[in-house]
């Protein structure tokens, strides 16, 4: 049951990239829908989640807290290396690295595996949790479908390479839910692992895409769709809960 709720997450995650491939004549739209879709899973779905999973404290602060500022810094650190190195090798000013936006989808795609996995115990638990979490992994999987494809066009990569990544995040709940057969991954780890995802997320979100949603296109609409976006979201999370 879990593999075949997954197969739902597979499409509707090819959905969002679909969408966010069709309304290029709209970049800054789907930039700013990006942001705000990205702004609300962080805040809304997985620092809950983490902080939840993830309770141990480090000198009085929670490890999924101490992991999210370390995930903001190492997508800094990352980016600035990336840019550095290309700039070294002659590259244009200010041009983004397409290796940070290859290395941001595959976060996307671990995410989604993740989503997999906790779709599969979820199962295991009883039917009724399993039902409460296909939703919330399934309407979820759109903005993750949206942000992949996004995430690997923003930062200069082909067409070719962003629908590589977006299929490979489309496959990763099915895969993560079918491996559930074989074991299950503990909640504390999971906790850590989405603890520092939301860090690497939301400077992804506030450094990059939410500036060049803005840059050319200040409008009002732009920042309405960032807005609903994180709206999304918490709708999403409210029927799931």
């Amino acid at each position: 049951m879990a593999v075949i709720v997954a197969l739902g997450a597979f499409l509707m995650t090819l959905a969002g990239g679909w969408t966010a491939q069709r309304v290029t004549d709209r970049r800054h739209l789907v930039l700013g829908l990006a942001g705000g879709l990205m702004l609300g899973v962080v805040g809304l779905d997985l620092l809950p989640e983490a902080l939840h999973a993830a309770g141990n404290e480090v000198f009085g602060v929670p490890l999924a807290l101490l992991l999210f500022v370390g995930g903001f810094l190492v997508a800094h650190v990352v980016e600035r290396v990336l840019a550095v190195r290309q700039a070294a090798h002659g590259a244009e000013d200010g041009g983004r690295a397409p290796q940070v936006g290859l290395t941001a989808a595959a976060a996307m795609v671990g995410h989604s595996l993740a989503d997999g996995v906790a779709l599969g115990a979820a199962f295991q638990v009883g039917g009724g949790m399993g039902v409460a979490v296909a939703l919330a992994v399934i309407t979820h999987d759109f903005a993750d479908g949206f942000n992949t494809y996004t995430l690997t066009s923003l930062y200069g990569n082909d067409r070719r390479k962003a629908l590589m990544m977006l299929f490979a995040d489309a496959a990763a709940p099915v895969v993560g839910a079918a491996s559930t057969l074989l074991f299950t991954l503990p909640e504390e780890p999971l906790g850590a692992y989405l603890g520092f995802f939301g860090g690497v997320l939301l400077y992804l979100a506030a450094a990059e895409i939410l500036p060049e949603a803005h840059h050319r296109h200040p409008a009002l609409s732009t920042l309405m769709c960032t807005v609903g976006g994180v709206a999304g979201i918490w709708l999403v999370v409210g029927i799931a809960d």
